[in-house]
């Protein structure tokens, strides 16, 4: 193991807490050693805690002197994170610590996402339940798991022991901005077997890649293409394949920005039409839509059969594919360029006859969320599959008095000069399972500034994290 890289950086506590839980495989699933660490640290400091069976991290610590008769404060933010990596590059999230760098006053992650989504919210949490200068009142620090999974940690959370009713969610991703209110969504997948049949041919791959890729709540609106869909139209235009697998996407939380396609050209004709569309096509097809996508192809003749699906079923999945819907379905008409409505084709895979498909679909409107996921439904039934729903989480409504957000602002503008804004956003967030379970839950959800999370190209601000820090830390003396 290497020696740790952020030493230098500050605040050092946040950013040496942030690289231990980076050496912790936590991807969502896998978080039962981040969970153990986390309870670890409150075992060696004498603090009450208490690890439920899904892995939730609920640890107390006393107000500072002269702040014992202050209402509680609870400090939340979600142990794992979304694991996607650049192609080829081999590194298993179930075993292997993140690498870090920095670069240009930006902390990165060397081929894979970074898990400043949603790691910096636990290490300011710990770097504060370890600071024995901070002036706060009592603290009930909640740290769930599966937050990008349908917020199962959340959900599943028991929060009868929590004296809150103030909570500071820090899984937001601008400084200077206070979110109030965010979407509902949940997971739908869709699942349908065809019969597989020994075939000959030529074997072929057409791969996409090069996009984007993205956080499908935050970055649905900037049109960034979805290279589920991408594959599928470059096949449509190739016509008479026969599927032998499908590919694509790692989270279906993330906007997919690469997937493949392996399949039979069984005749002249097939053939023929891919090897144009090989010359110049399938360039002309994605060149219009986003900067650094290109196709790959190769095609081998071969005299060894290979288990495909027929074309009838081939062109069946296809069909199927490209009658999902994906991206914006709705615009908000009360908030100006909010995103009300939308879902995300994330994962696309078919395996010895086996498709699945699974979406992320979000709303700030329940009626709106339900409709969409009947429509996916209506669609699987509509081509024999099998549909299901998982990890439904509900949104979070604007609160119109809140005195919490009160004094998140008076501070804010007597630090930073200048006001701060409040928004709702268009990605999901746990305040909302929070207040439904905790009567009179008055929240609200800051973080420093990261860019493109959910992708490899993810970033965190090392000058924001500081100023975030002290704001935080002023705001608690406030309370």
């Amino acid at each position: 193991m290497n020696d740790f890289v952020l030493t230098d950086l500050g605040p050092k506590s946040v950013f040496h807490f942030f690289e231990e839980l980076a050496r912790i495989p936590h991807g969502s699933g896998n978080t039962a050693a981040a969970s153990a660490w986390a309870e670890d640290f409150a075992k060696a400091r004498g603090l009450r805690y208490r690890r439920d069976a899904l892995g939730n991290v609920v640890i107390w610590r006393s107000a500072s002197p002269g702040y014992e008769d202050h209402p509680a404060v609870i400090l939340q933010g979600h142990l794992d994170m979304v694991c996607v990596q650049e192609s080829g590059l081999g590194h298993d999230f179930e075993k292997d610590p993140l690498e870090l760098e920095v670069q240009d006053g930006w902390v990165k992650a060397r081929g894979t996402t970074l898990g400043g989504d949603n790691g910096i919210a636990v290490a300011m949490i710990l770097a504060l339940l370890d600071d024995e200068t901070a002036v706060h009142p009592p603290i009930e620090a909640v740290l769930t798991v599966d937050e990008e999974v349908g917020l199962l940690g959340a959900n599943g959370l028991d929060c009868s022991d929590l004296q809150g009713r103030r909570l500071i969610n820090l899984d937001s991703e601008d400084e200077g901005v206070l979110t109030v209110s965010c979407a509902g969504g949940s997971r739908c997948d869709i699942l349908r077997e065809y019969p597989v049949e020994e075939a000959e041919g030529a074997v072929c791959t057409l791969a996409v890649s090069g996009g984007r890729g993205g956080h499908s709540g935050m970055e649905i609106h900037k049109g960034l293409t979805n290279a589920n869909k991408l594959l599928g139209a470059c096949l449509q235009k190739v016509g008479g394949v026969r599927l032998i697998s499908l590919s694509g996407g790692m989270q279906d939380n993330a906007i997919p920005k690469e997937a493949e396609a392996v399949f039979l050209a069984g005749d002249a004709d097939v053939l023929a039409s891919f090897r144009q569309y090989c010359e110049n096509g399938f360039d002309l097809e994605v060149n219009s839509l986003e900067s650094g996508l290109h196709v790959k192809t190769s095609c081998v003749q071969s005299n060894a059969p290979r288990a495909a699906l027929s074309r009838e079923d081939s062109q069946a999945v296809l069909s199927l594919l490209d009658d999902c819907p994906n991206g914006v379905q709705a615009m908000s008409r009360d908030i100006p360029g909010l995103v009300q409505t939308s879902l995300n084709l994330g994962i696309l895979r078919l395996e010895e006859g086996r498709l699945s498909l699974s979406s992320a679909v979000r709303s700030s409107v329940a009626a709106e969320q339900e409709a969409l996921c009947a429509r996916l439904e209506d669609l699987a039934a509509q081509y024999g599959g099998s549909f299901s729903r998982r990890g439904a989480y509900p949104p979070w409504e604007y609160r119109k008095d809140s005195p919490l957000r009160d004094v998140m602002l008076r501070v804010w503008r007597e630090t930073a000069g200048k006001e701060m804004q409040v928004e709702a956003i268009h990605a999901g967030l746990e305040c909302g399972l929070f207040a439904g379970k905790i009567p009179g839950l008055d929240a609200v959800s800051i973080g420093p500034d990261l860019r493109d999370v959910h992708s490899t190209r993810e970033r965190m601000s090392i000058a924001s994290v500081q100023r975030t820090w002290d704001y935080l830390r002023r705001v608690l003396e406030e309370l």
